[in-house]
């Protein structure tokens, strides 16, 4: 489905940042939403977890609710029923936590998706209580946020390395390989021979970057390897990381050295997808539950 021509401009937000901050608190500390204003509703299916954003029509965060999970694979449904259930959970978790009915969201799939498991995302939102007002290419969805204009685009996930490419503002190509976090915590796992959820839960402990680092680094440079084949004729200045992975130690730099381009890496970049599809969700007067 095309993008809406609905969509705020939020990328002109100076401190990306600090907004992507206030989006984070309203975890802890969610906003009703004014009467008077419309609201935008986000549903990623990522590989790692489900994250629901509720945004006023202009952008401003009132709600954000995510849950662990393991119902998606390399960006397809492998748990239907899983899905559907952690889905719903969160969509009662903010609709009672907002005080407000909220029927319907965007979504969005890794690049190259099939219509037939783009579609089994849209089944997953309609199951879970989440009319699917479009359903959107990740980077597509998180350049809303971003408003890159020249240069790729590289969605490092838990499952998948998604690539956009951008001209004045419009995305040309895309692909998407699968390698993400999920191959890192294989590989951690290998490693250190513990089961794969230990081996998930000492990656994303702060206290043993060090010793994750050496251990991801091949994975980050076929990260980086994919990148650089997709993007050998396409002459962009830069390639700007988000999603969960972009986040891993030594990310942009190993990905700047395979790839010869300059590389940065989106603050809080697990965030930027999921307020993206939040941002292309058809905005719609809330109604008091």
């Amino acid at each position: 489905m095309a993008e809406k021509s609905t969509t705020p401009p939020i990328h002109t937000i100076v401190n990306l940042d600090f907004y992507l901050g206030e989006v984070e608190k309203t975890q802890t500390k969610p906003i009703r939403p004014p009467i008077a204003k419309k609201i935008r509703v986000g549903l990623d299916l990522g590989t790692s977890s489900i994250v629901l954003v509720v945004l006023t029509e202009d952008g401003v965060p009132l709600g954000l609710a995510r849950r662990e999970a393991s119902v998606v694979k390399d960006g397809l449904v492998v748990d239907f029923s899983g899905a559907r259930a952690i889905s719903q959970k969160l969509r009662e978790e903010l609709e009672k936590r907002l005080e407000v009915k909220l029927p319907q969201a965007a979504l969005a799939v890794p690049p190259g998706t099939g219509e037939r498991d783009k579609a089994t995302h849209g089944y997953v939102g309609q199951a879970a209580g989440l009319e699917p007002t479009g359903i959107f290419d990740e980077p597509l969805a998180a350049n809303l946020l971003l408003g890159l204009k020249d240069g790729a685009l590289a969605d490092l996930g838990g499952g998948t390395t998604g690539v956009a490419v951008f001209r004045s503002g419009k995305m040309v190509l895309s692909f998407d390989e699968p390698t993400g976090g999920y191959h890192m915590s294989l590989v951690i796992a290998g490693n250190l021979k513990i089961p794969l959820e230990r081996a998930e839960a000492f990656k994303l402990d702060p206290k043993n970057r060090p010793e994750v680092a050496p251990m991801i680094a091949p994975v980050l440079s076929k990260m980086g390897q994919i990148l650089a084949q997709g993007l050998k004729k396409q002459n962009v200045p830069s390639v700007f990381l988000v999603g969960g992975s972009a986040m891993a130690p030594g990310a942009a730099q190993i990905i700047a050295k395979e790839t010869g381009l300059e590389v940065k890496a989106a603050p809080r970049s697990d965030l930027i997808t999921p307020v993206g599809i939040a941002l292309a969700c058809e905005p719609f007067c809330p109604q008091l539950l």
